[in-house]
C-alpha cells in the first residue's frame, strides 16, 4: 500500500521517514511544500490524482513558537485552514482508506480542569497567545468528524504534546521552545554571553521526542482501530527553566543562565492525561512502549544540531 506523509521533511515527517525503513512492505511518499502547494486546491487535487495514496498521514501545517503565534495570527489561521481543507477534500475525493491528521495539545481551552483529556478539545476558548492557530486546528477535528458522520470516512486526529527532536526548525524567533533554546545556547556560548531564556521559566510543559511520536503515529495507522481522537504524550511535566538547564548542561554552560521577564510566559500549563493512550496500547499488545527520557532526547537533539548546524532549518 502507498502511504503519503505531508510535511514529510519536517520534524515528525523525518522521524517517520527513518522509522519507515523497517516497514518495507509498504511504499512511503514524503512530500514538502516544494512538491505540492497544499494551500492551492487545484494543485493538491492534481497531486492526489497522480499519486493515488491509500493512506495519508497529514503533518503539514503553518507552525511556530509562542511569539510567531502571537504576531502572525492571520497567517496561522488562514494558511492552516486552506491546507487542512484541501487535504481532507482530496482524501475524500480519491477514496483514501485512512487519514491521520495531527493536532496539538496547545489548542485545548485555556481555562479548563486538569488534566486535559480527549473529550475537552472544544470545551472553552484557547489561550489568546495562540488562538488563531488553535481555532484553525480545531476545525481540522470538526472537518474530520463531519466526514465520518456523513460519509463514514476513516479520518481521525492524533493530539501530540510539545514535540522536539532532530530535523526541527531551530529558529531563534519562530521555533518552538526546545529548538529555539538549543540554538540560543549555542550562540550565547560561542559569543561568551549569558544564556538568555525569554520569560520567567516557570511554565510547565509535557514534551514528546519526535521518534517516539513517529512510532505512535505508525501504531495508530496500523493498530488503532477506533475513530476517536487520541492524545500522544508522556505523563511527566517539566518547567521551561528545567529544560533550559538541561540544554545548558549538554553545552557545558549551565552556570551562565538568565531569564528575561520582559517577555510573556504564555499559558502557564497545559497538563494532559495519557491514560486513554496507555489503555489502547495495552489493548493492542503494545503495553511495553516506553517514552524516551527528556535528558536522552535533549542530548540527542543538541548533538544533531551541532553536527548539522550549517544545513539545518534556522529561519
Amino acid at each position: 500500500m502507498k502511504i503519503l506523509v505531508t510535511g514529510g521533511n519536517g520534524l515528525v515527517g523525518s522521524a517517520i521517514k527513518e522509522l519507515s525503513l523497517s516497514y518495507t512492505e509498504n511504499k512511503y511518499m514524503f512530500i514538502s511544500s516544494k512538491d505540492c502547494n497544499l494551500k492551492n486546491f487545484n494543485e493538491t487535487k492534481l497531486f492526489f490524482e497522480k499519486e493515488l495514496p491509500d493512506y495519508v498521514i497529514h503533518l503539514a501545517a503553518c507552525v511556530g513558537g509562542l511569539y510567531k503565534n502571537m504576531s502572525d495570527k492571520v497567517e496561522m489561521f488562514e494558511d492552516n485552514l486552506l491546507i487542512n481543507t484541501n487535504v481532507i477534500k482530496c482524501c475524500h475525493l480519491f477514496k483514501v482508506k485512512k487519514l491521520i491528521s495531527c493536532l496539538s495539545t496547545c489548542i485545548f481551552p485555556d481555562n479548563v480542569k486538569y488534566p486535559i483529556n480527549e473529550k475537552m478539545l472544544h470545551s472553552g476558548k484557547p489561550h489568546n497567545s495562540n488562538d488563531a492557530y488553535a481555532y484553525a486546528k480545531r476545525m481540522l477535528d470538526v472537518h474530520s468528524k463531519i466526514y465520518r458522520e456523513q460519509h463514514n470516512s476513516n479520518f481521525i486526529c492524533i493530539i501530540p504534546t510539545n514535540v522536539y527532536g532532530e530535523h526541527d526548525n531551530f529558529s531563534l524567533e519562530n521555533g518552538h521552545v526546545i529548538p529555539a533554546l538549543i540554538h540560543r545556547c549555542y550562540i550565547n556560548k560561542k559569543n561568551k554571553e549569558p544564556f538568555t531564556i525569554k520569560g520567567s521559566g516557570k511554565p510547565l510543559r509535557q514534551f514528546i521526542y519526535s521518534k517516539d511520536l513517529a512510532r505512535l503515529i505508525l501504531w495508530s495507522l496500523f493498530n488503532y482501530k477506533k475513530k476517536e481522537n487520541i492524545i500522544f504524550s508522556p505523563k511527566k511535566e517539566i518547567s521551561i527553566k528545567e529544560i533550559g538547564i538541561k540544554i545548558a548542561e549538554v553545552f557545558n554552560y549551565k552556570d551562565n543562565i538568565i531569564f528575561d521577564c520582559s517577555y510573556s510566559d504564555g499559558q502557564y500549563k497545559k497538563t494532559v492525561d495519557n491514560k486513554y493512550l496507555l489503555d489502547e496500547l495495552e489493548n493492542s499488545g503494545e503495553n511495553n512502549f516506553e517514552f524516551t527520557t527528556i535528558d536522552k532526547g535533549i542530548k540527542s537533539t543538541v548533538e544533531w544540531f551541532i553536527s548539522n548546524y550549517n544545513n539545518c532549518r534556522k529561519l
